[in-house]
């Protein structure tokens, strides 16, 4: 039985999920059909979004250990993100869907880590890769019902059109406010915080030397494996691309969150029983197969096919590798484990994704390689992860 913590931090990253999922996801159209922005432009406001939000992560995990509270570093996080989200409705340039996406960013970089650590707190060793699959899921299924909304709005609105409209997305953006709202207060209601010693100033070091090496080496794994899995909006402009219109890329993305929502949690329970290390290497291995497949589809239903199995290796990962950061860290340095771990995923977005759209689309008088590059680049660079991630622990049992 998992405890109110969890099952409240499920229920809010859900009603965020709804909130968020139903614009965010449309945002790479948005931002193509509605405003003219480039694929490199694209990939540059996803970057420095994440890159901001990276950054902050690490210092609220850190913070969430030197004060010694969790709840309402997380509760700061969750109102920001929820505040800036309709100040998209606005937008009519590029730099001003960059100010917002800056601002929803900063909110969850200070949500995120002191989060992850108040699920790590909350159960025993035995529950952790359960717990954070649970959390997975609530997570994704929140995403899956932001879909199904969002394909509502386009069919009520615009059902035979390729590209996406301002007014839709503007109607889809009024709606996301009530679920926004609704997280928060159920975070405010439903977590109680778990409160630890507060550790001197000198007791809980920022540097990452102050780690074990066995998660100095995991983020530096990490990083490379990240540095070839930009945003996933040039998956949505791949899907386009090959010929899906807007409603066919909300169903894809309905598709691809029904199959990461239903295995998340019993995959997150499966790594308590066979260890996270090999089921976080099977999903990068899963991963870059699927990146293959996204460089070798032809037509929309192989991407929409592709795109749908994409959920499996999200469900074997998310909350896995969670799991492992609270294995590898003793509990009085959790909020800056996850701090670093959160952060290292978020600063290799910004030149993951400007590499993929230089690759696509080229920058200045060079073309590019098109469409099929960055997936190429991804899939090679999460083998090699896992190659190394293999070779350290294999290494170690010799």
């Amino acid at each position: 039985m998992m405890p109110r913590n969890v099952w409240a931090a499920t229920l809010t990253s859900l009603l965020t999920d709804i909130s968020s999922e139903m614009i965010f996801n449309l945002l790479p159209l948005f931002l193509a059909n509605v405003l003219g922005a480039s694929t490199a432009l694209i990939g540059l406001i996803e970057g420095i979004a994440e890159t901001t939000s990276s950054l902050l992560k690490g210092v609220s995990g850190w913070l969430s250990d030197r004060w010694g509270t969790r709840k309402w570093l997380a509760v700061a996080g969750y109102t920001i993100s929820a505040t800036a989200k309709p100040f998209l409705y606005l937008a009519s340039s590029w730099a001003g869907v960059l100010v917002v996406r800056f601002a929803d960013r900063i909110g969850k970089g200070i949500r995120n880590s002191p989060r992850d650590a108040l699920i790590a707190d909350s159960v025993s060793a035995e529950q952790r890769g359960a717990a954070f699959g649970l959390h997975r899921a609530g997570d994704t299924a929140g995403a899956l019902i932001g879909m199904v909304i969002a394909l509502g709005v386009v069919l009520a609105t615009q059902s035979q059109a390729v590209e996406l409209s301002r007014e839709t997305f503007q109607t889809l953006i009024l709606i996301s406010i009530i679920p926004a709202v609704l997280a928060v207060v159920v975070l405010i209601v439903g977590v109680r915080e778990i409160r630890k010693t507060r550790t001197s100033g000198d007791g809980v070091r920022l540097g990452i030397g102050a780690l074990k090496p066995d998660f100095r080496y995991f983020l530096g794994v990490v990083a490379l494996f990240t540095l070839g899995n930009s945003s996933d909006a040039f998956l949505i402009l791949r899907a386009q691309e090959r010929g899906l219109n807007v409603a066919g890329v909300l169903g894809m993305l309905i598709s691809f969150n029904l199959i990461y929502s239903v295995f998340s949690a019993p995959l997150g329970a499966l790594s308590d029983r066979i260890g996270r290390r090999r089921l976080l290497i099977g999903g990068w291995l899963v991963y870059g197969a699927i990146y293959l497949g996204f460089a070798a589809a032809q037509t929309a239903a192989h991407i929409w096919i592709v795109y749908a199995l994409y959920g499996l290796y999200y469900a074997a990962t998310e909350g896995t590798a969670k799991a492992l950061v609270a294995d590898l860290i003793p509990p009085e340095q959790r909020g800056t484990a996850y701090g670093y771990y959160n952060m290292v995923v978020g600063l290799m977005a910004l030149p993951a994704s400007l590499l993929a759209g230089v690759l696509w689309q080229g920058v200045g008088s060079w073309g590019g390689f098109g469409a099929s590059a960055p997936f190429i680049a991804g899939a090679v660079l999460a083998l090699l992860a896992a190659g190394l991630y293999v070779t350290r622990f294999a290494a170690r049992r010799a």
